[in-house]
């Protein structure tokens, strides 16, 4: 996984600054959130304020790079599953990464709907993502183990909701998660149910409305 705007031949110190600055804010914003200042962030990276504003010139800017990194984070844990000898068990590997990460990030549920998730590099992340996965999906689906209307992106926002579910719970239960991720596993089973009452959701690049807040 790497940062996708250092460009090659960039200054060594312009660099470092940056990931400093993604280190420190990745960490502040999966502890508290994303109400923390950016000056903050600066302490923290042991950084001047004006660098973090030539880096990121706004917050959510720097919240749409760090929302890249954890979608090519993604991105790497489906490519990494997608030879795997059990198509099912593969799938359930790869949701049980990506609650594991986003149950570790406070942020992510507050940066859904935000002007950062607009960010045409962030939602085409988000659409490559999709098509990975869809990789696992239609591998478990020609197992037998996956309902046959169920694809890709399906997936990728059943993540963002059963961690959307389990998120009151995570103070006094940060598992609680596993429920919730074994109770979708149950509904995606290919069974006699019948077919899903709405088709799925088109890439993000071809409707921008599909987003919260949008």
């Amino acid at each position: 996984m790497t940062d996708r705007a250092i460009a090659p031949g960039a200054r060594a110190d312009m660099v470092r600054n940056r990931r400093l600055l993604l280190a420190a804010a990745t960490e502040a914003f999966a502890e508290r959130g994303t109400e923390v200042s950016m000056g903050e962030i600066a302490q923290r990276a042991g950084i001047a304020k004006g660098t973090v504003f030539r880096h990121f010139p706004t917050k959510n800017d720097l919240l749409a790079a760090i929302t890249l990194q954890l979608v090519d984070g993604l991105v790497d844990t489906a490519e990494a599953l997608r030879a795997a000898d059990d198509p099912a068990a593969a799938l359930r590997a790869f949701m049980t990464a990506g609650l594991e990460v986003l149950a570790a990030d406070r942020a992510f549920c507050e940066v859904i709907g935000r002007p950062s998730l607009q960010h045409a590099e962030v939602r085409g992340a988000i659409d490559h993502l999709c098509d990975v996965v869809d990789v696992l999906t239609e591998r478990a689906k020609a197992q037998g183990a996956v309902r046959s209307d169920v694809t890709g992106a399906d997936i990728v926002l059943l993540l963002g909701g059963i961690h959307q579910t389990a998120l009151p719970l995570l103070e006094q239960d940060p598992q609680a998660w596993r429920r919730y991720l074994a109770l979708a596993l149950d509904g995606l089973c290919n069974t006699a149910a019948g077919a899903l009452p709405h088709p799925p959701p088109a890439p993000l690049r071809q409707a921008p409305s599909a987003l919260p807040g949008a």
